[in-house]
């Protein structure tokens, strides 16, 4: 009898986890931003260390940040592949790397923290970014 018992407990647990992990794609799936294809007109302003502002609009079809940052001709980067994904490390001929003097690129979309590394974060029609220069405390 005890056996039964312990059979039907496990077939439920095993059943209840693969229940689990499918709402919780599911979710995910529903929930997390998507890239958006075609054209979009953005702004990117680019806030250095004296607080100065370099404003750049742009019509991209680019899905992600990274790609739509590649298309500014006035924009000069220098990025390196970190374990997240690249990292910039100075914008317009200005440094922030992190692990020399502790300064780093925050990025922010339509006033809010990206949610995403550079790579990923997702570009939509009328979004507006910062890119701000972030010295250490």
């Amino acid at each position: 009898m005890k056996t039964n018992n312990n059979r039907r407990r496990g077939i439920l647990t095993v059943v209840l986890v693969f229940a689990i992990v499918g709402l919780m794609t599911l979710v995910h799936g529903t929930f997390s931003e998507k890239a958006v294809k075609g054209g979009k007109n953005i702004s990117v302003e680019v806030i250095g260390n004296e607080k100065e502002a370099v404003r750049y609009e742009l019509s991209t079809n680019q899905e992600y940040l990274l790609g739509a940052l590649q298309e500014i001709e006035e924009l000069e980067m220098e990025s390196e592949d970190g374990p997240y994904g690249p990292m910039l490390l100075s914008i317009n001929g200005e440094f922030a790397e992190f692990n020399t003097n502790g300064a780093y690129w925050a990025f922010y979309v339509n006033d809010g923290y990206c949610n995403y590394g550079v790579a990923e974060q997702p570009v939509e029609d009328g979004d507006a970014f910062q890119i701000v220069y972030t010295p250490a405390e």
